[in-house]
């Protein structure tokens, strides 16, 4: 939605398929390398909001954005008063969660003018509960009350409102979330997901040259790559339309030709032959090692070390165990400003290991399919290819479903890594 000419497209793909009602718009991102995404001018803002009391020179290039696009489509709606009111509605409110929103609140008044479709305000219809998470049944109820009658509609995607009637986002990305929240209550039979790549690769692009496209995967699947970096879709978005098995469709704004890619339910997966889907991983984790002898025989050991991570508001992504030994595998950006030194010397008051090691700066990569339970020599297959690399693994998971093997190396050796496990499956 970086522009007019992107919007015109978006109208075209809607009008395309008569099939596709409703539509969740993100705010604008770059037009090209060096642009700002508005999103950033937003945070920008209530910074300057914070400070000064004035929403300053980032909301001007807002504004500056937003008029440039109504001009590109051509289209008659009072931009500058809209605009107006945001900036008064921004300085009434103050809050980053608000400010963050305006972007895709413009976005889809401006979509919803083009496409000549009623426009619902996401903080009408989705509602957050007194814990932070998604209130399902309420928001459901209200947005399919929202949508009846309605042939067409625009939702504006990232935000709701919290249950003291203030404005709050879903994290980075969250348009693929409210998407997914639409589909659900409309009781749609497909959630399409556009975006300006043709779908999920089977490895990063960005580390190998022209990776082979990934045509289907299931929720599970798509749920263990994405959290592990392929950033094509957020993580959570599942979850909503999961819950009514409404299976998603990656396809390319810029390549509506491109066949993308199906996220189907689990139970609907038809195994496609190769016993590896996709590869991801990420960088820049840490591992906190304890060895303790006859550490099993210890009731409440994990529970008091958990109590460490908890006290600290600290999650783990793994918990790697032995015998006599147990790792915590964390992000290392939770661990800055000497969280790391103040949590490693609570463990030790808290269960008086033998040992206790620091093992910095790892990444983490995580080999996935379903098709790897019903093959043997996966593993095998997966660590002589590493072998084959130079690379020396310093830590192994494995979930119980048999439906990833995650592997820890050296930072140093992530790119290597990720090649030669993907020429081992996929070339």
């Amino acid at each position: 939605m970086a522009d007019g000419i992107t919007m015109l497209r978006v109208r075209n793909i809607l009008d395309s398929d008569a099939s596709r009602r409703y539509v969740v718009v993100s705010a604008p991102g770059k037009r090209f390398s060096g642009d700002t995404k508005v999103t950033d001018l937003l945070y920008e803002t209530y910074d300057n909001v914070a400070l000064r009391g004035e929403t300053g020179e980032a909301f001007e290039k807002i504004c500056e954005r937003f008029r440039g696009i109504v001009s590109e489509l051509g289209i008659d709606m009072d931009i500058d008063g809209l605009l107006r009111e945001t900036g008064s509605a921004i300085l009434q409110e103050a809050t980053p969660d608000f400010c963050a929103s305006r972007g895709e609140y413009l976005s889809a008044r401006i979509m919803a003018k083009l496409w000549d479709a009623p426009f619902i305000d996401a903080r009408d219809v989705v509602k957050f509960a007194p814990d932070g998470r998604l209130d399902g049944a309420r928001t459901y109820s209200l947005l399919a009350a929202a949508l009846k009658g309605k042939k067409r509609a625009v939702v504006s995607g990232f935000y709701g409102e919290d249950a003291d009637g203030n404005v709050r986002t879903f994290s980075r990305g969250g348009s693929d979330i409210s998407g997914a929240i639409v589909a659900r209550a409309a009781g749609a039979d497909l959630y399409e997901n556009w975006t300006d790549v043709s779908g999920f690769m089977a490895c990063d692009p960005r580390i190998v040259e022209n990776p082979v496209p990934i045509r289907a995967l299931s929720y599970k699947e798509l749920r263990e790559l994405s959290y592990m970096g392929a950033n094509v879709l957020h993580s959570e978005s599942i979850f909503p339309v999961r819950e009514a098995d409404i299976p998603i469709r990656i396809k390319n704004t810029f390549r509506p030709e491109d066949e993308g890619t199906d996220i189907v339910p689990t139970s609907r997966h038809v195994y496609s032959g190769r016993r590896v889907t996709g590869i991801a991983g990420k960088k820049n984790f840490t591992v906190i090692f304890l060895e303790k002898s006859l550490m099993n025989t210890e009731i409440g050991f994990t529970y008091r070390a958990l109590g460490v991570l908890l006290r600290h508001n600290i999650s783990f992504e793994h918990i790697p165990t032995g015998i006599d030994t147990m790792s915590f595998v964390i992000d290392g950006a939770e661990l800055k400003n000497g969280v790391l030194d103040t949590v490693c010397e609570e463990m030790r008051e808290a269960v008086h290991p033998d040992s206790l090691r620091v093992i910095s700066d790892i990444a983490l990569i995580a080999v996935v399919g379903h098709g790897m339970a019903r093959s043997v020599g996966t593993s095998a297959r997966l660590f002589e290819a590493i072998a084959r690399a130079g690379v020396n693994v310093r830590m192994i998971d494995q979930g119980s479903s048999e439906l990833n093997i995650i592997v820890g190396v050296d930072n140093e050796s992530y790119d290597r890594t990720m090649k030669a496990v993907y020429e081992e499956f996929f070339e």
